[in-house]
């Protein structure tokens, strides 16, 4: 993949890796505890929450109905605002690809013993 160049972005916490230049999330490399002080891009952010290894951190501001970008290309869309060092999870982002389903949405489809 053109692009694809996997580090940790200068400025930021050396847990957190940038996959691609294009990318407007940072993925944690190892579990930031809640509380916990970091840098993305030089600013200095403090978690509201543990960030598990894996997940993503948006890499700037990332306002509502932008496309998040990880890898390079386009994985989901801002379902609202989301601040620098924000978890991107599915609480604020929509899959472009896979629909998203929730145990009510199979409630009202197959009755409540579902």
């Amino acid at each position: 993949m053109a692009g694809l160049r996997i580090k940790a972005e200068e400025g930021s916490d050396p847990r957190l890796l940038l996959l691609d230049e294009r990318d407007n999330v940072l993925v944690a490399t190892a579990r930031i505890r809640a509380g916990e002080a970091v840098t993305i891009a030089g600013v200095p952010a403090t978690m509201p929450a543990d960030v598990p290894i894996g997940h993503k951190l948006a890499r700037t501001a990332i306002p509502a109905g932008t496309k998040i970008v990880k890898y390079g290309a386009p994985i989901g869309s801002a379902t609202a605002p989301i601040a620098t060092g924000e978890l991107v999870h599915v609480h604020n982002v929509k899959s472009d690809y896979t629909p998203t389903y929730h145990l009510e949405d199979v409630r009202a489809e197959y009755g409540s013993g579902a």
